[in-house]
């Protein structure tokens, strides 16, 4: 697959999965009514998903990393379409509950394979435009789902929610899937090619460790770690996961309690395996980079904080300013608008500014629009508040998507979009969780002024991300790009051969100049004006 399709392949899984939860949202009550539920019942579709999608993303990442992203995009798409297809001629409500498991499943092979094609597909430096088209196309099917949702239980009953994404997930799964010879070629070529130089990647764009030290070990290290799957890790992390959004959502008795003591042993567990492994499921070079650490930490608060203030927004638009359920939903559509449009402009935002300067105003752009909705008197003022919080967490989006894509190594792409999609899943649970506390203890409006100050108070986070740095300070005199390593070609990298980003070295990458002047083949505008 060429590039192009495999931005729209990528754009139309991420829109698929926004479509599905937005427009359930609002089919629920028909739903609990025509299969004569229970509130716990109905709340367990969305549950019961949330868990297995959450749980399984960061594995789901590491097959698409052994196995090909487009692979498990395929896998994932068409599993993802056909258990809509059943979700839509279930007899009960267990089965829903059921396929939507099911359905979590495949969602969790689906996203990090989003991210995962789009880092194989495009050099490091050229990821921003199409992260921010994706992020763009994210923002419209949340603001049209509810609509479309409505408009479809409505007109035929909430069965016709789970058969709108049939068609188009079986369309781009099978299209992905009949596409990947070029993928399974590139990686079964690879490795025949590994003894003829220490400096050639085994595994395509793998060849980060090799190219920066000159090591044929460290090469060989990168693709065992590509290779291996970390079943006990993968497990350790599913219980963990589970158990944590289990008691996020349920937080109450002694089930609740059980869960948050489960998931901080099983989470202790993790961390404890993972240092021994030999091959682990999140390799330190991409949860020990501190802009992929500072970016997903970004990632958790912003999407709780958006997330959270939404909820607590729709108890005051209803109940304090007497609104109807459509007339909220006109009165938060800047906060839709302006997501959209902040994702292009992150884009030119990045290259001129860098993620410091960039994610850093966002985030108190974010915090302010929360501030002005907690003190907003009437719709006027809620529209401004939306549209802030819309521009600060678009551009959050995108730039902190790009920081985890662009800084992990390319033979861990699915490993890094299995994270990047466990923060912005795990994200809301937590922020409608807080914002339930503290909504029974302080009002209304106590979340949103809570949720800003969490917002703000990660702030200094941002100085972990990587900068544009200064000309003068890089040290790379003027002149032509340096030659190429032996063994290595001239020309630009091959679409399915990624560049390949040096180890961060600190904060910032200050240090990246330098090294990839001096020991790779490294073009210098990488590093002297890109993130």
């Amino acid at each position: 697959m060429k590039r192009p399709p495999i931005l729209v392949s990528s754009v139309a899984g991420a829109v698929v999965v926004a479509l599905d939860g937005t427009v359930l949202t609002v089919a629920q009550p028909t739903l609990r009514r025509d299969l004569d539920a229970g509130f716990a019942q109905v709340q367990w579709t969305s549950t019961g998903y949330l868990v297995a999608v959450a749980s399984l993303l960061v594995f789901a990442g590491r097959l698409g990393d052994r196995y090909g992203h487009r692979r498990t995009f395929a896998v994932g798409m068409i599993g993802f379409g056909a258990a809509s297809a059943g979700v839509a001629v279930a007899p009960g409500v267990g089965w829903v509950i059921a396929l939507r498991v099911v359905q979590g499943v495949f969602g969790a092979l689906l996203q990090p394979a989003t991210l995962g094609m789009l880092r194989s597909a495009y050099p490091a430096e050229r990821l921003r435009r199409p992260i921010a088209v994706r992020t763009a196309a994210i923002g419209l099917a949340a603001a049209a789902g509810p609509m479309l949702g409505g408009a479809l239980t409505t007109g035929f009953g909430w069965r016709a929610v789970f058969l709108l994404n049939v068609v188009p997930a079986l369309a781009f799964g099978t299209l992905a899937l009949t596409a990947g010879g070029r993928e399974r070629a590139a990686r079964t070529a690879a490795p025949a090619s590994a003894p003829a130089s220490p400096s050639t990647s085994v595994s395509g764009s793998a060849s980060t460790s090799s190219s920066v030290s000159g090591s044929g070990s460290g090469s060989a290290s990168v693709s065992a770690s590509v290779r291996a799957l970390d079943v006990a890790g993968a497990l350790w992390l599913a219980v963990a996961l589970a158990c944590l959004v289990h008691t996020l959502v349920a937080p109450e008795g002694p089930v609740g309690a059980t869960g948050a003591v489960a998931a901080v042993a099983a989470g202790a567990a993790f961390v404890r395996h993972e240092r021994r492994a030999p091959a682990p499921l999140v390799p330190a070079a991409v949860i020990g980079s501190p802009p992929v650490r500072a970016a997903l930490t970004l990632l958790v608060i912003v999407s709780a904080a958006l997330n959270g203030g939404l909820f607590a927004c729709v108890y005051v638009l209803q109940d304090d300013l007497g609104l109807t359920p459509l007339g909220t939903a006109l009165v938060s559509l800047p906060l839709a608008a302006f997501l959209v449009a902040a994702a292009p402009a992150s884009a030119v935002l990045l290259r001129r500014a860098g993620a410091v300067r960039t994610v850093a105003g966002a985030v108190a752009v974010l915090s302010a629009g929360l501030l002005v909705l907690a003190a907003a008197p009437g719709t006027a003022a809620f529209c401004t508040g939306f549209a802030l919080v819309g521009a600060g967490f678009g551009t959050v989006m995108v730039a902190a998507t790009h920081v985890v894509v662009r800084q992990a190594p390319a033979e861990s792409a699915g490993v890094a979009g299995g994270l990047q999609q466990t923060a912005v899943n795990i994200g809301p649970v937590l922020g409608v969780a807080a914002a339930t506390v503290l909504m029974d203890t302080g009002g209304s409006r106590a979340p949103l002024v809570a949720l800003a100050v969490a917002a703000a108070a990660v702030l200094p986070l941002c100085r972990a991300l990587p900068g544009r740095p200064r000309p003068a300070a890089t040290g790379v005199p003027a002149g032509p790009a340096p030659h190429p390593a032996p063994g290595r070609p001239s020309g630009p990298p091959h679409s399915a051969d990624a560049l390949p980003v040096p180890p961060a070295a600190g904060p910032g990458d200050a240090g990246h100049p330098v090294h990839a002047v001096e020991r790779g083949p490294f073009p210098p505008s990488l590093s002297d004006d890109e993130v």
